[in-house]
């Protein structure tokens, strides 16, 4: 027996609220990847890495889980395992996690980009899909393979591209555009997949039966999303409070020309115009006549003004 889905058993509510929380958490992963980019020392870098991992992860997550508390079966109610539930969060920021490390410490490279893209993008559908394994019902979920053929590519193309944008956007508005375009292209993968969703239930006497062993939706799901949520939340006072992330500038003292070392071992970072450095002065001459004098040399070899 078939059974008949409905995926806005809530009208609108769900999916914008799920993709209002796609757009939060990629905002945020995506500034806290940007400081990590204006950050010498390793430790603070892996730091950061690792809240926009935790940012992205959770929000994609959360988005998942709201748009399905709109899923519904007509002819059988809905549980889910939370083992099964509070699996899929994982997976989703550990495969996050490994995107966004491969780009922060590689950099956009074509290489970086495809190898981070595909992990995150195949972490992001398999979170889906491990979410969707959670479902206890009167029957079987059945799915459309060249339907979850399309949701995967929508999620690596949607993965690459924001972690493109995390490592080669800086300004605050370019990172609102494309968490934005984030949002858009997960929501569309979540509800691609729910699209490939086939219910074949197997009801006693064609009566309606009841869910397997699980929590209901709202008993489970509701308290789940609290945790993601409020951690959101907090990180987005971390970014409100933050101005050299919020206005993606550097940290001073910490950049310094490729391929050279400041005095405090600082390192050039990838993809950071250099600055300028003076030149230092030797005994007996200021800082403006070392440069008279270096420039006079490279002209030819002409007498700088502080040459003795």
């Amino acid at each position: 027996m078939q059974g008949t889905t409905d995926g806005f058993s809530y009208g609108l509510i769900t999916p914008v609220a799920a993709f209002l929380m796609a757009c939060l958490g990629g905002a945020l992963g995506l500034r806290c990847a940007i400081r990590s980019l204006h950050t010498a020392e390793r430790g603070r870098k892996a730091g950061w890495l690792a809240l926009a991992a935790i940012a992205i992860g959770s929000g994609v997550w959360t988005m998942h889980f709201i748009a399905m508390m709109g899923f519904a079966v007509a002819e059988t109610p809905l549980t889910y395992d939370p083992a099964t539930t509070f699996a899929s969060l994982a997976l989703s920021i550990v495969m996050v996690g490994f995107g966004i490390f491969i780009v922060g410490y590689r950099g956009t490279t074509t290489m970086a980009l495809v190898t981070g893209g595909t992990v995150t993008g195949l972490g992001i559908a398999s979170m889906h899909y491990l979410g969707m394994a959670g479902i206890r019902l009167q029957g079987a979920i059945e799915y459309d393979t060249l339907t979850v053929g399309g949701s995967v590519v929508i999620a690596v193309v949607a993965a690459t591209t924001a972690l493109w944008a995390a490592a080669s956007v800086h300004s605050l508005l370019m990172s609102l555009a494309a968490s934005l375009a984030m949002g858009v292209a997960v929501t569309g993968m979540h509800y691609t997949g729910m699209a490939a969703v086939h219910v074949h239930l197997r009801l006693p006497n064609g009566s309606a039966g009841q869910a397997d062993a699980g929590e209901p939706a709202a008993t489970l799901l509701g308290p789940m999303l609290v945790g993601p949520g409020v951690f959101l939340l907090l990180a987005a006072v971390v970014v409100i409070f933050d101005p050299l992330m919020v206005m993606g500038g550097q940290e001073s003292g910490t950049l310094v020309p490729p391929g050279r070392t400041g005095r405090s071992g600082e390192r050039a970072l990838p993809g950071v115009p250099a600055q300028r450095v003076r030149p230092e002065p030797t005994y007996g001459e200021s800082a403006e006549g070392t440069v008279s004098r270096r420039s006079g040399a490279a002209g030819g070899g002409s007498r700088g003004v502080h040459d003795w």
